[in-house]
């Protein structure tokens, strides 16, 4: 099998096609929440149902992320890594064009979902197909770069939707995955999974995971270790307007914030990677990226009375730091045997997108506990950041580890 892994490099077809995919991925994931005004007025919505609407669209595509998570995961090991990049882009793609269409909410609501169910299959698949498929000393460097340019699709929706009317949007959305459709085509499926298809082992049973009390914690671990991410950018940059509202930073456009972050986030990726092989360690990475995280944190929440500039740049940081996400779904598809692998790296990262309704209750609480929005901010932030330094502590160093294993 070895000299079959040779033969893949930094630019080979599966990582080209891995980035492009995530790329399309992200376009599609954060359209909803770019276009939401525009697409909800269109359809006749006053604007205090857009703002009640919208929440429930967003939790709705957030739900389908969660069932698309376990279902392409389970699919990814039992049928191949390449039935699930397919299966998913052609799922969100037609969701997209459909969404597109649309003339009521609940239509609406139900293209989001299912767009939600097929966007989960692609970071995840992409990820366990370029470790599976590079050498070892590559694969993190691989996933960085993926990581990275995918980032880009957030960019693209923001400008995309300053020259076109949002049904335009959708259709360009569906569009691009369809073409990938075609690039596709060339990408072999993992030869360790070819193997294991082969042998007698149960694969892609998700309950699985949770048969041993060891193998159910090293995949909860997987999951805290990511959560400081969706904190970051579901809390901090999503309701950077209501923050700087009350530290007296006037005129912060939370879209505005988010594309800062997003570009930042590419950095920050491409940078964990490269820190990680230079390091020849994940943890080491990912402790650093948490540090300069904490640090942004840190100085976003020190703000008083500064300029909406400001604010744009302390969210930059904290989307550099925030770029460990890679280093968790890449240690999440390591962590794990070949029957597993593509059931953790699919269904982790969502899992992780998935508690963002969590840390948002964990906020209302604490915002109702001290009476001030601040406070219940930055006490939300400690308590995850906490959780997840001891959850990365007791997490097993893979850099380099050899994938050709499995659960049993």
């Amino acid at each position: 099998m070895s000299h079959h892994k040779q033969s893949y490099g930094l630019f080979s077809l599966p990582v080209i096609v891995g980035a492009l995919g995530f790329f399309v991925d992200v376009y599609d994931l954060l359209l909803f929440g770019i276009i939401r005004k525009p697409s909800l007025a269109d359809l006749g919505l006053s604007p205090e149902a857009i703002l009640s609407q919208g929440e429930l669209i967003i939790s709705i595509q957030m739900a389908g992320l969660l069932v698309g998570g376990i279902f392409f995961g389970i699919l990814g090991d039992k049928k191949g890594r390449l039935r699930v990049l397919f299966g998913s882009i052609l799922l969100y793609s037609l969701a997209n064009i459909a969404n597109g269409m649309v003339q009521t909410i609940p239509q609406y609501m139900l293209m989001r979902f299912i767009a939600g169910v097929g966007l989960a299959g692609e970071l995840g698949a992409g990820i366990t197909l370029v470790s599976e498929l590079l050498p070892k000393e590559k694969r993190g460097i691989a996933a960085s770069m993926i990581a990275g340019f995918g980032i880009f699709g957030a960019v693209t929706a923001f400008f995309i939707k300053e020259h076109f009317h949002w049904r335009t949007c959708y259709y360009i959305g569906g569009g691009m995955g369809l073409l990938l459709l075609l690039l596709r085509v060339g990408v072999l499926e993992s030869g360790l999974f070819a193997k294991l298809k082969t042998s007698d082992v149960v694969r892609g049973d998700f309950w699985m995971l949770f048969r041993t009390r060891e193998r159910a914690w090293r995949y909860i671990r997987c999951i805290l270790i990511g959560i400081p991410a969706w904190y970051v950018i579901g809390v901090l940059v999503t309701f950077s307007d209501k923050f700087g509202e009350e530290m007296g930073v006037t005129g912060v456009d939370p879209g505005k914030a988010i594309m800062y972050q997003y570009m930042a986030i590419a950095f920050g990726d491409l940078t964990v990677g490269l820190i990680s092989n230079w390091m020849k360690s994940r943890k080491k990475a990912l402790f650093i990226f948490y540090g300069i995280t904490a640090l942004f944190v840190t100085l976003y929440f020190m703000q008083q009375g500064g300029t909406a500039q400001q604010m744009y740049w302390i969210c930059a940081g904290l989307g550099f730091g925030t770029g460990f996400s890679v280093v968790y779904i890449t240690m999440s598809a390591e962590q794990f045997g070949t029957n597993l692998r593509a059931t953790t790296a699919i269904s982790v990262p969502n899992m992780v997108r998935g508690a963002l309704p969590l840390i948002l209750l964990l906020f209302k609480g604490l915002r109702a506990v001290t009476g001030n929005y601040i406070t219940g901010g930055w006490i939300t932030g400690l308590i995850l950041m906490i959780i997840a330094c001891s959850a990365a502590i007791k997490t097993r160093e893979t850099f380099g580890k050899e994938l050709d294993f499995v659960e049993r």
